[in-house]
């Protein structure tokens, strides 16, 4: 599972990088650098047919079931819970979104990491950075919506391909190839795009 990853281009690479008027002063106080679930971050959407950048916050608010039970109706109290990788794609709670291209986005990335599965010597998990060195900007496929926290996002996951793998081998990022990303804005189907990222144009370090 993705919780970190760096957007370290500037507001002005951004708007290049998708073709994107930039009629406002350039906002010197975003991208933050590093990202955490929570936290703001830059998504590139779609209005009125043109492409905008836009500030939302990373994870999704779901109910899950807490541990502690209502005693008046037995049941487990339900808990709030940010869910920042999309996974089951199948899941009616996706599928709102999923389904209305409108509330789909691009999550612009510089580099993005995952723990190691064996800890060092000082007891702690390395953590790997992974990058397209031919891509200095490339894209989740994300999807956002309103909540009660605001305007939230989260970005879809799939099967590790042979360099995140041996490192986090339940599931990588979807990375969109360059001429799928207006593919995924348009609404093509989930299940096409979701898919590894080529091992051969990433590096980790």
């Amino acid at each position: 599972m993705c919780n970190r990853y760096r957007m370290s281009a500037s507001q002005a690479d951004l708007a290049r990088r998708y073709g994107i008027e930039m009629p406002y002063p350039e906002d010197e106080s975003y991208p933050p650098g590093e990202l955490f679930p929570d936290k703001p971050a830059w998504v590139v959407r779609e209005e009125e047919s043109r492409r905008i950048l836009d500030v939302m916050s990373w994870g999704v608010p779901t109910q899950v079931p807490g541990k502690r039970i209502d005693k008046a109706t037995g049941k487990p109290v339900m808990l709030t819970k940010s869910v920042t990788n999309v996974r089951n794609l199948s899941s009616p709670f996706w599928r709102s979104m999923l389904d209305k291209p409108a509330q789909r986005c691009l999550v612009p990335v510089t580099t993005f990491s995952e723990y190691g599965q064996v800890r060092g010597a000082d007891g702690k998990l390395p953590l790997h950075w992974f990058d397209v060195p031919s891509r200095p900007i490339f894209s989740f496929a994300g999807i956002w919506r309103p909540s009660t926290a605001g305007i939230t996002f989260a970005f879809l996951t799939c099967e590790p391909n042979s360099v995140v793998g041996p490192i986090h081998p339940k599931a990588m990022p979807v990375i969109l190839h360059d001429e799928d990303e207006q593919r995924w804005l348009d609404g093509a189907p989930a299940v096409e795009l979701a898919a590894p990222y080529p091992a051969q144009l990433m590096t980790v370090d």
